[in-house]
């Protein structure tokens, strides 16, 4: 008989891991099981649905579960629920949602993909019909329902991540009033916060009525109550953050990880034989903190399922670990970083200088130039490059990835400045304001050695 794998989590992390499986093992019997109505499809274009940049949610789907079926022999089942995992007879209990029965499933191998869910603190009135979070298709299809069944005029957004903030312009830019409410002091508190102000300003140009060091102290009557007093909503989107979906394999005796994620090597192995995860509901090496993190990312989700797959698949693969590097786009508005921000490198006890530059994205003479901030974080003496982030107009945001690449290789900020990076009037300058950021911060890294 055929060793099976278990794939819990029909999303990236999951079906990633199941093709790779595939590809080194043709004899694998392979079941992967979803609770959801959907497989494999990108959740960051969620609010671009609901914006109506994208026009329609099966844009987004990547493979559907018949393609599965057909081209890779994966048994998907969709609407069934996981509820338990005997490791000892090495067996999930499931929950076939739509007949309401519970049946039982043996594996060899296991692989756990449960993702991550939205943060829902236990506030009065937050399971509300009109308090909504946008995770999956399904919550997305309920909130699209709900804005054109309510004839919506007016949105509450709870919390400024990247998902609360992409919602909060995908409802201004469908004609609706949209409050922002966030108890940090800014929006982003990934980035540094002078230039979580410049994100700030943004939104408030764009047309987001901000709240800012608000707390959210329940839902009643179409209100949000805060500790400002209330706030009228004719819906409410909850976007603030999200916590792995570890319970399953954590319940189930696994060794947990950082930030409440079950915990890996880096082969993505559990602490159990034969079983593994990837994505949000695991955890992984930072590069420069040199700690364990729980990131949750889709670039991170289907980078660590490509290596659980090939190693469910009989092959060898390692996942050295991840710099957080993410991007968005706030109402027109680039938002990018890598590595450590400058909170981060005070909590890893790391000493650091700052260099900064405001600069264009192109020659300033040329039509179409928007204003670019570039920051490069350096290790005092070193110049070891720690972290960068960049901010402005259209399509500056993919200047990370040169410092991306650049904290991956070890470098210095001097051989940031250094790079033969391209030039051309129409494209760039003549030096990228992250080289100049750099030189800036090469610059004071050196004099901590006289």
């Amino acid at each position: 008989m055929a060793e099976r794998l278990v794939v819990i989590g029909g999303n990236p992390a999951g079906m990633a891991a199941a093709t790779n499986a595939r590809r080194g093992r043709p004899d694998l019997e392979i079941v992967a099981i979803e609770r959801g109505s959907h497989t494999s499809y990108s959740s960051c274009g969620l609010p671009y649905v609901v914006g109506g940049a994208v026009s329609s949610i099966d844009d987004l789907v990547v493979r559907t579960p018949q393609e599965f079926r057909d081209h890779h022999r994966i048994d998907v089942r969709l609407r069934h629920e996981v509820v338990g995992i005997d490791l000892d007879a090495r067996r999930v209990e499931l929950r076939a949602l739509d007949q309401d029965r519970t049946l039982h499933l043996g594996f060899d191998l296991l692989h756990l993909a449960m993702g991550a869910r939205p943060n829902r603190p236990s506030l009065p009135g937050i399971d509300e019909p009109w308090v909504h979070g946008v995770q999956t298709i399904d919550d997305t299809t309920r909130l699209l329902r709900a804005v054109d069944e309510q004839r919506c005029r007016r949105v509450v957004v709870v919390g400024s991540g990247y998902i609360g903030l992409e919602l909060a312009e995908a409802f201004v830019d469908r004609g609706i009033e949209v409050t922002l409410v966030e108890s940090g002091a800014q929006p982003l508190s990934s980035i540094d916060p002078d230039l979580g102000a410049q994100v700030a300003a943004v939104l408030r140009g764009y047309g987001v009525a901000l709240r800012l060091g608000v707390s959210v102290q329940g839902f009643e009557g179409h209100q949000v109550l805060t500790s400002e007093g209330p706030l009228p909503a004719d819906l409410v989107v909850l976007g603030m953050g999200v916590r792995p979906a570890s319970e399953l394999g954590l319940d189930a005796g696994l060794a947990a990880g950082a930030g409440g994620a079950i915990g890996v090597d880096l082969r993505q192995r559990t602490s159990a034989a034969g079983i593994y995860a990837a994505g949000d509901c695991a955890d992984t090496y930072h590069l420069v903190s040199r700690s364990r993190v729980h990131i949750a990312l889709g670039t991170v989700a289907n980078k660590t399922a490509r290596v659980a797959g090939t190693n469910l698949g009989g092959g060898y693969a390692t996942f050295p670990g991840v710099l957080g590097t993410a991007l968005t786009r706030v109402c027109q508005f680039e938002v990018a970083r890598t590595g450590l921000n400058q909170a981060q490198a005070r909590e890893a006890g790391l000493e650091f200088v700052v260099g900064t530059a405001q600069a264009t994205s192109r020659a300033d003479y040329f039509p179409g130039a928007v204003d670019v901030t570039a920051r490069v974080i350096a290790e005092r003496g070193t110049g070891r490059v720690l972290g960068g982030q960049v901010l402005g107009g259209d399509r500056v945001g993919k200047r990370i990835d040169t410092l991306a690449t650049a904290i991956t290789a070890g470098f210095t900020a001097s051989q940031v400045v250094d790079l033969d990076l391209g030039y051309a009037p129409a494209v760039s300058t003549l030096w990228d304001p992250v080289q100049v950021a750099a030189q800036e911060a090469a610059t004071l890294a050196a004099r901590a050695l006289r």
